[in-house]
């Protein structure tokens, strides 16, 4: 999946494995299991997202999913959206040492972002439950992008709960996507809320 990009893969998980989990980033039990858990997890997502598109990683924390999909899709133009200075900090250091292009870090609320631009695609993992990551990404996407939300079990209940919101903030339809099936043995489960072109926000 990360193809001719592995050894600047492999060049992350190291930087996770040592200043990520100096800087409380990564906790050191992740170690062993940072390329099935995190790094694969995320990489299987690139999948999902159109090429050339413009993306927005909301509370992008060590660069998961933001940063492995920038080694995985050089195509794409990211934006890493993290409101805390040490994780910034991080993500300026990882963009440097990886010598990532189209990468820029951001040190701001989603919500400050609102009303000022928009992207094709916004990502999030382990954020915030579903209605309240609706609430912060669709704002952000354009009319006929999506909001890609990466879960776990908790995603049929959380759409159940959220969909009325959903509808309300300008989401056309939410669908579960699973990505990585035949590849690895846990795939990567995606929440999509797709947003319709013509764009009826309330």
């Amino acid at each position: 999946m990360f193809c001719d990009a592995l050894p600047l893969a492999e060049r992350f998980a190291a930087f996770l494995a040592s200043e990520g989990v100096l800087r409380g980033l990564i906790g050191p039990r992740e170690v062993p299991r940072l390329w099935e858990r995190h790094l694969v997890n995320c990489a299987l997502v690139a999948d999902a997202i159109p090429l050339g598109a413009r993306v927005c990683d909301l509370g992008s924390g060590a660069g998961l999913p933001g940063l492995v999909l920038a080694i995985a899709r050089p195509d794409l133009r990211l934006s890493l959206v993290e409101p805390l200075l040490r994780r910034t900090t991080f993500l300026d250091e990882a963009v440097e040492v990886l010598g990532l292009h189209g990468v820029e870090v951001v040190r701001a609320r989603a919500e400050a972002l609102h009303g000022s631009t928009t992207y094709d695609v916004v990502t999030s993992r382990a954020v915030a439950p579903l209605g309240r990551l609706a609430q912060w990404s669709l704002p952000l996407v354009t009319p006929g992008g999506s909001m890609l939300a990466l879960k776990g079990s908790s995603a049929q209940r959380e759409i159940d709960e959220s969909a009325a919101a959903i509808h309300k903030l300008g989401g056309s339809s939410v669908t579960i996507e699973q990505f990585g099936a035949h590849l690895v043995d846990a795939p990567t489960t995606v929440v999509r809320v797709q947003v319709s072109p013509i764009c009826g926000k309330a």
